[in-house]
Formats: C-alpha cells, structure tokens, sequence
C-alpha cells in the first residue's frame, strides 16, 4: 500500500511542527486561564502524556512490526471489535483534521485575509495539503525536512527580539496557590501531546527502526522546552492579560520594534503558522487517509486521497460553527477526546496484547 520511506529524523521533523504549530499560538492564553503566573509548568507535567503515547506506540509497534493501530486492533481484540475501534480511530482523525484546517482558516482572516471567503482558504489549503499525501509519506517526509527551518528559525528569533519588553517578575509568586492550577492546565496542553500517537502510521515506514524511540522521545522533550520557552516569553511580555488575548503570539509580536525597521512582525507570525500548519494538516491527512484504507481493506489509498479531502472540508464547517465553539471545544471537550483515543484506547490494546503474546510464548513453551 505504501512503498516509501523516511527516516527517524524526517519523522521527528514531521511531528515537532504537528504538534508546535496550533500549540504555540493558543495554548498559552487556554492554559493561563487556569494555571495564571505558572503557565510556564503546564507544559512539563503535560509532557507525560507524549512521553507514555510514544512508549505505547513503539511497544505495540514492536509487537506487531510493520502495522499501523488499525490493523493491530484487529489482530489483539479480533475482527469485529478491531474493525469497531479502526472505525472511531479513523473518524477522529477525520474530525480533527477538519477541525485543524478550520482552525487554520479562521486565523488566516481574523488577521490577514478579511475580505476573503473562509472556504476559500479551506479549499485551497486542503487542496495542497491533499497534493503531498498523495505523493506519500515519503513526500509529506520531505516536505517538512524542508519547511523545519522556515518554522524554528523565526521562533529563535522572537526571543531576542521580545526581550528589552521582559518584566522577569511577571512569574512571580511561584505555585501562589499550590500545584493544582498548573495541572488543570496541563489537562488541557496535554491534548496536544496525544498527537504523538500519529507516531503509528509512520513508524511502519522508518528506514531505520531501531531509532523510532529515541527520536520519538526526543521530539517530545523538544515541544516540552519549546512550549515553555513560549510560555515564559509571553508571561513576561504580557503578563496577567494573557488569558484575554485569543492568540498572545500575535500581542506579543506588536511589542518587537527595532530601529524603526523590525516593527509589527505579524506577517512572519502568519508564514510561521502557514508552514506549520501546512505539515500538521498533512500529518493528519495522511495518517485519516491510511487508516480509512487499512480499515476498508484497499489495496492502495491514493483513490481516496481526494474524497477524503472533500470530508475534511465539510467537517471543518459541520464540526464547530463558529470561533466561540472551538475555543469552548479546545478547552471542555478536544483534551479528554484527544487522550481516550490517542492514549487510553492504544494503552488498553497494549495490556491486552502483552497478555496474548505471553499465553502464546507459555503455550509454545508447553
């Protein structure tokens, strides 16, 4: 079905922007509304969730070499119950796919393109995001090899850039009120950090397997440090307002001013967002693409690249009407969706497995 191959540092190149891109942008006002002054801790204690759903990922990966959790859920819990929960995996995929391409349009004309119609944007990102997946993973593998600079280098130079407007003593008091406001917020960041399990449809792929763990692992550590140093750059650029702000990247981005010339840069905010969403989208795309063929039993999924495609325009309008919802969805319902399918249902497929091949292993014994 799919005859490509990447690398684990393609790998790791593909799932740092997935992750980074919509995180950067709105975790932190979500998750000051909870945590206030120690925002900045939300993302470590949230950094658990990826470290167990890449574990869980490569443990059932290396139970069943070379197969994606479509296709190990029916081979642990058996035909139909395996279809039953492909079947969920792969619609949330599609949901959530939608949902990010909405995301990313109603960025795009909140702030820039005001006059252009919403599908527009949709149809036109889906459109070329469509055009990767259906060159492969080798093709989305590629791409985000080649994007990764455009996507870290200017958040390298936000920092020195935001600094003559640091207040240091915005992060003080320090857990004022205990330890619980920074683990709701990791509650919510740790949504984000069950995407790694989009791990599974890329593993199967990697030229080089034995280093799918540890490059798996280090690009969680790498999206905990990221996501801190966002944090802690916004808290002391903005400080107590930053829950009011919908996306506080781009407040902050209105502070840089440099000899009259680096003023205002919301338009590299909106390149930095475009670049990481065109490979998050993909990722997504990629991985609802595959899922559906494995899961229907295709012999290959580029025919249903384009069809695919056509759902995750019409979700990203059935899911959420408006902005007000996918603030609300982002906040009481994405974390706990995200984490039941993403990390609890794999984490059981695993038990369940682990106890299979151990009665297998007794009964050969025997």
């Amino acid at each position: 079905m799919e005859k490509g191959k990447i690398s684990s540092l393609q790998m790791a190149m593909m799932l740092y922007p997935t992750i980074i891109a919509t995180a950067i942008l709105s975790a932190p006002s979500i998750t000051a509304k909870y945590a206030k002054q120690d925002l900045w801790l939300s993302p470590v204690l949230a950094s658990l969730i990826g470290f167990v759903t890449v574990f869980i990922a490569v443990r059932l990966h290396k139970l069943y070499p070379g197969q994606t959790i479509i296709q190990i859920s029916e081979q642990v819990i058996g035909w139909l119950p395996g279809k039953a929960i492909s079947f969920f995996i792969v619609f949330f995929y599609i949901q959530i796919t939608g949902e990010i391409v909405r995301d990313y349009a109603e960025f795009i004309v909140s702030f820039f393109l005001f006059q252009t119609p919403i599908t527009v944007i949709i149809a036109s990102m889906t459109f070329l995001c469509a055009l990767a997946v259906y060159g492969g993973v080798e093709v989305v593998g590629r791409a985000a090899q080649l994007f990764f600079p455009l996507f870290v280098m200017p958040l390298l130079l936000f920092v020195p850039l935001l600094s003559p407007n640091f207040e240091l003593g915005n992060v003080l008091p320090i857990l004022e009120e205990g330890m619980m406001p920074p683990v709701k917020g990791a509650i919510v960041t740790g949504g984000w950090f069950t995407e790694f399990f989009l791990i599974t449809f890329l593993l199967p792929f990697l030229a080089d397997q034995k280093k799918g763990m540890k490059h798996g692992m280090m690009t969680v550590l790498a999206v905990t440090v990221t996501l801190v140093i966002v944090d802690l750059v916004m808290l002391f650029t903005l400080g107590a307002t930053i829950s009011s702000k919908e996306y506080p990247l781009m407040t902050a981005g209105e502070y840089i001013s440099y000899a009259d010339f680096f003023e205002n840069l919301g338009s590299v905010i909106m390149a930095v967002w475009i670049v990481g969403a065109f490979v998050k989208i993909s990722v997504f795309y990629y991985a609802a693409v595959l899922g559906t063929a494995q899961l229907l039993n295709l012999a290959d999924y580029q025919p249903i690249v384009w069809p695919i495609g056509i759902f995750l325009v019409q979700f990203s309008f059935w899911s959420l009407p408006n902005t007000m919802e996918i603030s609300h969805y982002n906040i009481a319902a994405f974390p706990f969706y995200a984490l039941l399918i993403q990390t609890v249902i794999p984490l059981l497929l695993l038990m369940v497995a682990v106890v299979k091949k151990r009665k297998q292993a007794g009964s050969k014994a025997g």
